[in-house]
């Protein structure tokens, strides 16, 4: 067992707690930087506002590919670390930041390219296409910052540096606070970029939080430095992180594909059902911050403790995180329902965008328990190398309730459908992927075969 596996040690509720509460400072930082575009942006008007809307969802899949990455690379370091294998561990993660910003630099290549036809598939409308534009097209040019920063935060989940992962995060996102007003809306007498205002100011945001995670790195028994990444065998260094990145990357991105597949559906009820559930959303993505949090905590701790062959701890950190996204999802679900027209009035002040918004919440906060057992759920089981088993609960998830039940009920209940839709695929979801990952955990890394591998 390595000296630096220290989640292998102590209390599995302490650990969970040291772990997630840095990251829910860190991903509420983060998800601040979507409420405060959708507020600036909303200040230029309700058609900038639906384009946000319909560029949220593909920044979210993008994003998710990312954060998939980022856990192929938390997992290999983090199980290499239980298994006592330092040197390993640095091999991977030095070879891990190249392989995302190949991702980034190819992603943004292809998403450059395929702007038009992407919007055009989700029923944009020629209106919001310029806006649509302007945003994404240096979105899409950034992508390679945006992975090779992501790469760099999975080093450091690996090792269980929650902490130096959360201060990289409000780094990333006080950048985005000062530059929104003055590139979106302009300040000190400077006019403002408008909608691309809000990329300019996520790419600087990255490029920041690079540097400051390469100098929390620097603290820790990793090194990032070239001369490590040729000592890699490339084959094995890159199948130990896309086995798990792959599926892992697919999981994350589903859930904002189907909610781009959602948005088009939307689109059929007027611009203003579809304003509303993108601000909405918005207001969502904050809101279930903890889960988040916790679903990024628990890879490590599991990953560690799969790698030191002590799988009953591994059960009880999913125990203990499991009962906290059931009291946490219905507490958090009974706020929003109660007060979700104060929360509309935050992003506008159109009465038929306020209705939607209200409505959204209405329905679908029920699920937010289901959710949070999903993702934590596919946080553990890519910890212990089965991204796979995460990857197809999620496409359960989405292609088998979400997306067919809100198609199906669309016509006789209309915007209600869609909502209607993530809430019961929430639930389901959270259903399944408790007995999946309760099943997998009970198995143990020997019989799993997780334990003994050497990637």
């Amino acid at each position: 067992m390595s000296e630096t596996a220290k989640l292998t040690k102590g209390s599995i509720r302490g650990h969970l707690v040291t772990q997630t509460l840095p990251m829910i400072i860190g991903v509420a930082a983060i998800m601040s930087v979507g409420l405060i575009d959708a507020y600036f942006i909303g200040q230029l008007g309700s058609a900038e506002l639906a384009a946000v809307s319909f560029i949220f969802p593909i920044t979210i899949a993008l994003s998710s590919l990312g954060v998939g990455v980022m856990v192929g690379i938390n997992s290999v370091i983090a199980r290499a670390l239980g298994e006592g294998d330092e040197a390993r561990a640095e091999r991977r993660a030095n070879f891990g930041v190249v392989f995302a910003l190949t991702i980034g630099v190819i992603l943004g290549f292809a998403l450059f390219l395929l702007l038009d036809p992407l919007f055009r598939l989700m029923q944009a409308s020629d209106e919001l296409l310029p806006l649509i534009r302007d945003y994404m097209q240096p979105y899409s040019l950034g992508m390679p910052v945006l992975l090779t920063q992501m790469g760099l935060q999975g080093v450091l989940r690996g090792q269980g540096e929650a902490r130096y992962v959360s201060m990289i995060s409000i780094t990333y996102s006080v950048v985005n606070w000062i530059l929104d007003p003055i590139l979106i809306t302009g300040a000190f007498g400077f006019d403002g970029f408008g909608v691309a205002g809000a990329a300019y100011a996520t790419i600087a945001g990255f490029l920041v939080a690079i540097l400051v995670a390469l100098f929390f790195i620097r603290r820790t028994s990793i090194a990032i430095h070239p001369t490590l990444i040729r000592e890699c065998d490339l084959g094995a260094s890159s199948k130990a992180i896309i086995g798990v990145a792959g599926p892992a990357a697919f999981s994350n991105a589903i859930n904002p594909i189907g909610l781009s597949v959602l948005t088009a559906l939307l689109a059929s009820q007027g611009e203003d059902a579809v304003a509303g559930f993108g601000a909405a959303g918005r207001l969502q993505s904050f809101a279930v911050v903890p889960l988040l949090a916790l679903s990024g905590s628990i890879g490590a701790i599991v990953g560690q403790n799969w790698g030191a062959n002590r799988a009953d701890r591994s059960r009880r950190a999913m125990y203990w995180a499991g009962l906290f996204c059931v009291g946490y999802g219905i507490t958090t679900a009974l706020v929003l329902f109660l007060f979700g027209d104060w929360f509309a009035d935050f992003f506008t002040d159109d009465e038929a965008v306020i209705a939607q918004f209200s409505r959204y919440l209405e329905i679908s906060v029920w699920g937010y328990a289901g959710f949070g057992l999903l993702i934590t759920a596919n946080g553990a089981l890519n910890a212990v190398d089965r991204a796979p088993f995460a990857l197809a609960q999620s496409a359960a998830r989405v292609f088998l309730v979400m997306l067919p039940f809100g198609w199906l009920l669309r016509g006789a209940w209309g915007a209600d459908a869609i909502y209607g839709a993530e809430l019961v695929a929430n639930l389901a979801g959270g259903a399944l992927a408790a007995l999946v990952v309760w099943w997998v955990l009970k198995s143990g890394p020997q019989s799993a075969g997780s334990g003994q591998t050497k990637r």
